[in-house]
């Protein structure tokens, strides 16, 4: 039987709140995500599978990846996450790139599971991927183990397997007035119709995302100027943004379809733009 320190358990009881404070708008996918990532960390995953599989799906900049970087982070480490995009993995010769050419080479797959013994492994747009990479998955998923070109096997069952996905994203924008359940559905059918069921099926959690409304984008760029202002001040500088530099940041970051993706940028450079200007102006006056 497993003991765990008190530490330990405590800190999985908050995880839950605390991605809730770092990850807005998507609330409803909490509690399962939470389920599926205690249950991991607790060793009672099947010894012979990933420790926890997810298809998060949703619109572009609603925090799919977002939600995998906060969890891994919290439960690993910030150099714990491994991040393929698999728009790269399109032909017959991805299979090589991610496992290796040659008998010396393990591939992206095999250098990313070098870094560590544990974590997760991410693939970002897993549809864009070719049949033969999602044959990959299926080993992935249903034997928690993978070979390598160089007939090295290694074992899988001590990370995390999060696939992201914008299937029925473009359904999902058009139903605006729709019930959140109806656009769900909406959603999940289109992934059973695009994806191979006998991999849909080996996936622990499939989960809608929401869109991102106004008021959620608001919440998300104070977030990040409150995150980007700590970065900044300590650096050593005395930054503060006032009432009407964060409407106008809200305003300018607001995105429809895009989500909160642009809205970092619009903090990153507005911010670092003001420390810039300040630095550059307090050099010109010393030099006088």
């Amino acid at each position: 039987m497993n003991t765990f320190s008190s530490d330990f358990l405590t800190k999985l009881r908050h995880l839950e709140p605390h991605l809730k404070a770092n990850i807005k708008g998507q609330d409803h996918v909490l509690p399962r995500i939470c389920s599926v990532l205690q249950r991991g960390e607790l060793n009672l995953a099947h010894p012979n599978r990933p420790k926890g599989s997810f298809l998060f799906v949703g619109p572009t900049g609603v925090g799919k990846t977002e939600m995998t970087i906060a969890f891994t982070d919290y439960l690993c480490g910030s150099d714990h996450l491994s991040r393929f995009d698999m728009s790269e993995f399109q032909n017959q010769s991805s299979v090589g790139l991610l496992l290796g050419n040659s008998s010396n080479d393990t591939g992206m797959l095999g250098r990313a599971l070098d870094k560590g013994t544990r974590g997760t492994l991410l693939f970002d747009e897993m549809e864009k991927a070719h049949p033969l990479v999602l044959d990959l998955f299926l080993q992935i998923l249903d034997a928690g183990r993978i070979t390598f070109s160089n007939g090295e096997t290694r074992n899988l069952n001590n990370y995390y397997i999060v696939f992201t996905s914008n299937i029925g994203a473009a359904e999902a924008m058009r139903m605006e007035s729709s019930a959140f359940a109806t656009i769900e559905r909406t959603v999940l059918r289109r992934v059973d119709q695009v994806l191979r069921p006998e991999l849909v099926a080996r996936i622990n959690e499939k989960l809608v995302f929401n869109r991102l409304p106004y008021s959620i984008q608001r919440e998300i760029c104070e977030l990040m100027i409150e995150r980007e202002v700590e970065r900044l001040n300590g650096l050593g500088h005395n930054l503060t943004v006032e009432a009407a530099t964060v409407e106008t940041l809200v305003r300018e970051g607001f995105h429809r379809t895009l989500g909160a993706r642009p809205m970092r940028n619009t903090v990153d450079l507005y911010l670092q733009q003001q420390v810039s200007q300040v630095l550059l102006k307090a050099a010109q006056t010393l030099k006088r």
